[in-house]
């Protein structure tokens, strides 16, 4: 399978202010960049995650984002949305990142990277956008894009194939992982046989949570 980059985006030095917040900035608000851009292990070059509890790390280090989904939003906000709008790093075409199984690698450019799991939106998304019930919205929709690990550096650019080079084949997606780890958490024990390819940080709290749900059973 294989689709295709349409943008590549990174913060840059011009943070969204968050005023009274603490963090006081988001990196939330990407711009498209032009030409190569250097993918590095923890993100890719010239992007910055200020709230290191949430976002970013190795589990973390690129977000991608369907251009399917964003028509979507488009049409029904009726608004443009373009690369970045999301947050996301990667701006994507041809693979539905729904379906997109958590521990499947992708050959990004030189890269190669690793899909870790969905996004779960937080108020600074609606804020962003002056959109309030934004997160019931994405919630209810499901269709939260894909994080991404990097296994091999590299770098990648607009244009690029996106390759889907292996797949894990336990039929653990980010919309299944999406919907246990929010609105079906009794689905949460489905998520383990990909537990070893989540964010590390978060693999002891879920390794918990499946096991206190087998024990309840």
């Amino acid at each position: 399978m294989s689709g295709r980059l349409l943008a590549v985006c990174v913060s840059g030095p011009d943070l969204l202010p968050l005023p009274g917040r603490r963090p006081d900035r988001s990196g939330i608000d990407k711009r498209p960049v032009d030409g190569r851009v250097a993918v590095h292990g923890l993100g890719l070059d010239g992007d910055v995650q200020v709230h290191r509890k949430y976002h970013g790390g190795e589990g973390q280090a690129v977000y991608a984002f369907a251009q399917e989904d964003a028509d979507v939003w488009a049409a029904e906000l009726g608004r443009d949305l373009p690369p970045g709008r999301f947050g996301e790093n990667l701006r994507t075409a041809g693979i539905d990142l729904t379906a997109a199984e958590v521990g499947e690698r992708w050959r990004v450019g030189t890269a190669l990277v690793e899909v870790t799991a969905p996004r779960i939106p937080c108020a600074n998304f609606a804020r962003f956008w002056d959109v309030p019930d934004l997160v019931k919205r994405f919630t209810a929709r499901g269709a939260t894009g894909a994080y991404l690990r990097v296994l091999e550096t590299g770098d990648l650019g607009a244009g690029d194939e996106v390759t889907v080079v292996s797949r894990p084949g336990h039929g653990v997606t980010t919309g299944l992982a999406f919907r246990a780890l929010t609105t079906q958490r009794y689905r949460i024990a489905q998520l383990e046989p990909a537990l070893a390819s989540f964010p590390v940080k978060d693999q002891p709290k879920l390794a918990a949570r499946i096991e206190r749900t087998r024990a309840a059973v």
